[in-house]
């Protein structure tokens, strides 16, 4: 208490962020103890309330150290403070929490393990010496494990596992860094860890992770249990292991992630940028993308690439994974079958991973919520991320007003879906591909959860893509709720990206993806458009490329770039120097043609990534793919360094809207072909064409509506060459450029759009 004579006050503080499950309590007290002041502080379903009494110099003190000096894991949104009636209480104390009213209180995502428990980790005469679930308020599982609001253990996954007398008193003690640390356990009380065979029974071993590892030097395929999920790992040098896995996996080319013990081994194989090594050793600790130093590094990975989807150990077991290691990386892919959900429940192991994995190293801590791992890229303006999950989620993105609960449902691929709950937009992790049943139930049971979470018995709108085929549609559709808003995709994603930079004036988008469906029933995805959250207008496209075959010419860009050719050269194809054209049977070109001229299962899209697909297709980069994507990937990585000029292009139509014509760069394209130009350099010429072209059409925009905010978005500005190059004309032009950063630009950000539109019409 304050001294004879010298003022005294009371004050009331709510904070509201992630102050839960982050240690905030405990140092809340130890802040409160140290300033000799009195009261209480506890846990709300909307925040953390603090009560607190003594001397008007500690209180200001106390109230300036409050956001100053808070944990590292709590991010603070707002502190309200009012005074209140002095109490004359004596102690300061941490009371039981309460659950009642509205909950609004901001869940923590998962992070890695700090320091402090590393060395403890590490250490023989520690009591966790090797214990792989060994945490603290300063890291550890959050979203993962919790299942109600406010966060504490009851409504956690440990709920079950009851603390010994040892953690009890950590537990308990205002001066251990354990104090209040919901996930705590030992090797006494907590969770254990299991080796078991292909047929889930126990593997003779011992000590489980050191099996482990001798497996995964030795050649084998094991899934592991992680802190969201399962992942399906092998020894990242072993060619043999490798290619047995992508075979059982069903993964022919798709890049896999790795995992190094620690960015001094990383660097063996790849150039880390200072940027990138600081995204890697993040509290996130996402996948990063990082370019191979050769080639080959570790070749069967990332085939085709010039980049390493990496990541470090981000939790005990993976640390113990790697310690006294035979390997220098190992695998670490997603547990599921191509682009369906990661498996992370036991029972869907046992039965969706018979037949690709040797042995299962799993552990009984439950995971409530599945969180796959985040990817993130650097690009000139700053890091991207790529695929929002884990690490990332449910930190929410802050609105700029209330609006009523709204319910987003996203697209079909790479999807997340959204949930608007007063000022705030929960995305949730990465969902997967909504091609599949399995994946549109894991989405079912994602919806419910989050919802629960969320305290959100039912949303006021739902909203969904005007895609009448995709899976997404057909769940909203049936989810019971009486307003139900169909948003265009494109609009969405120019919506994901404004919401994103908090902004809501009107502003030019310009959205370029693979597909996405159209006012006008037509594939869209190479759009300029006009707009706010409020509505949008179409002020330019790209002329559409024909797709024969249907959706076959996704998986097959020779199709569009041979219908470029047939629309170029009319009924005879002269002599090219393309290699699957030489090589095709007379009979089988006839037959595309003749879909192509009758129209026979032939559409045609606007598309940007179709775009990148033709001209990949067209000089041999990739004329079939074996994952999406991959055919407008490699054109990228295959971009010579340095200034190598442009192709031509035209801009016509009669503005509603004018089209973005690149039929003269194709032309272009066959007559470099012709006198034998690198591959390289066409490559680079067609990139700085398109954002030549992007530059011309938002130019003429501007010029038309005097607007000077330009936004980027849409899965094809993952790709760093063009989104780079296109920003700094368009910052030379004097145009303010926005792009995304914690919001993936492809389908994994849409659901934010869909949310902000649907919301802003209930108000």
């Amino acid at each position: 208490m304050p001294p004879d004579g010298d003022l005294t006050g009371r004050k009331l503080i709510k904070v509201a962020g992630i102050v839960q499950g982050v240690g905030f309590r405990p140092f809340v007290y130890n802040l409160a103890c140290g300033l000799n002041l009195s009261g209480h502080v506890f846990n709300h379903s909307a925040g953390v309330d603090i009560e607190v009494e003594g001397a008007q110099e500690a209180l200001a003190r106390f109230e300036r150290d409050l956001t100053r000096m808070a944990p590292p894991l709590a991010h603070i949104i707002s502190v309200t403070s009012a005074v209140i009636p002095a109490k004359g209480s004596k102690s300061f104390t941490i009371v039981e929490s309460q659950s009642a009213g509205p909950k609004s209180a901001l869940i923590a995502p998962d992070s890695d393990v700090c320091g402090d428990c590393l060395r403890e980790l590490f250490d023989p005469s520690d009591r966790r010496h090797r214990y792989p679930f060994i945490n603290c308020t300063n890291c550890g599982p959050r979203f993962t494990i919790v299942t109600a609001i406010p966060y504490d253990r009851p409504n956690t996954t440990m709920d079950s596992f009851v603390m010994c007398a040892d953690c009890r008193a950590e537990y308990g003690n205002p001066a251990d860094r354990r104090f209040h640390a919901q996930p705590i356990a030992c090797p006494v009380c907590g969770p254990k860890v299991a080796l078991l065979d292909s047929s889930f029974n126990p593997a003779p071993d011992t000590d489980a992770i050191r099996g482990a590892a001798r497996l995964l030097s030795d050649g084998a395929i094991l899934a592991i249990k992680g802190i969201g999920g399962y992942h399906l790992a092998c020894d990242a040098q072993n060619e043999e292991a490798l290619l047995k896995l992508r075979a059982r996996k069903r993964r022919d080319e798709k890049p896999f992630a790795v995992m190094t013990p620690d960015i001094a081994t990383l660097r063996l194989f790849a150039d880390v940028s200072d940027s990138e090594a600081a995204i890697l050793q993040s509290r996130q600790h996402p996948i990063t993308l990082v370019k191979k130093l050769l080639p080959s590094a570790l070749g069967s990975c990332a085939p085709s690439n010039r980049y390493l989807g990496a990541m470090l150990p981000y939790s005990p077991l993976h640390h113990l994974l790697f310690d006294d290691r035979p390997y220098n990386a190992l695998v670490m892919t997603s547990a599921n079958l191509s682009d369906e959900p990661i498996v992370y429940t036991e029972e869907e192991a046992k039965e969706k991973l018979a037949g690709i994995a040797d042995y299962f190293l799993v552990h009984d801590r439950p995971i409530h919520n599945k969180a796959d791992d985040s990817i993130e890229k650097v690009m000139s303006h700053g890091s991207v991320v790529i695929r929002r999950s884990r690490g990332y989620t449910p930190v929410p993105i802050q609105l700029d007003r209330e609006y009523p609960p709204t319910l987003a449902v996203g697209a079909e691929l790479k999807n997340a879906f959204c949930l608007i709950k007063g000022d705030k937009a929960y995305l949730s992790a990465h969902m997967g591909d909504l091609k599949y049943e399995s994946a549109l139930e894991s989405f079912r049971f994602g919806v419910e959860r989050l919802m629960e979470i969320l305290d959100i018995a039912k949303p006021t709108a739902v909203a969904y893509d005007m895609h009448p085929n995709y899976l997404s549609t057909v769940f909203a559709e049936e989810f019971p709720c009486e307003r139900k808003i169909a948003v265009q995709h494109h609009h969405a994603h120019l919506v994901s990206l404004m919401a994103e930079r908090h902004k809501t004036d009107p502003a030019i988008g310009v959205v370029f993806d693979g597909t996405g469906y159209g006012l006008d029933g037509t594939i869209w995805g190479g759009e300029f458009l006009v707009g706010d959250p409020g509505g949008f207008e179409r002020h330019g496209t790209i002329t559409p490329l024909p797709l024969i075959g249907g959706d076959a010419a996704i998986k097959e860009p020779y199709r569009i770039a041979l219908g470029v050719l047939f629309g170029m050269y009319g009924e005879g194809l002269p002599p090219l120097p393309i290699e699957w054209l030489e090589n095709m049977e007379p009979n089988r070109l006839t037959l595309l043609r003749q879909a192509y001229d009758r129209r026979i299962n032939t559409f045609y899209s606007h598309g940007v990534g179709r775009l990148f697909d033709a001209v990949s297709a067209l000089i041999g980069v990739r004329p079939k793919a074996s994952f999406e994507g991959q055919s407008a990937m490699e054109l990228e990585m295959a971009v010579a360094n340095g200034y190598h000029g442009n192709y031509p292009f035209v801009i016509g139509g009669d503005g509603t809207p004018a089209k973005l014509d690149f039929t003269p760069t194709f032309a272009r394209i066959v007559e470099d072909m012709k006198r034998g130009e690198s591959v390289p350099v066409i490559a680079a010429r067609f990139h700085e064409t398109v954002a030549q072209g992007a530059l011309a059409m938002v130019g003429m925009i501007s010029g038309k509506t005097g607007l000077k905010d330009v936004f980027l978005s849409g899965g094809v500005f993952q790709n760093t060459v063009l989104s780079d190059r296109l920003g700094t004309l368009l910052e030379t032009d004097g145009f303010a450029v926005f792009r995304h950063g914690r919001v993936p630009p492809n389908d994994g950000g849409v659901a934010l759009g869909q949310a902000v539109i649907a919301a802003r019409t209930l108000i």
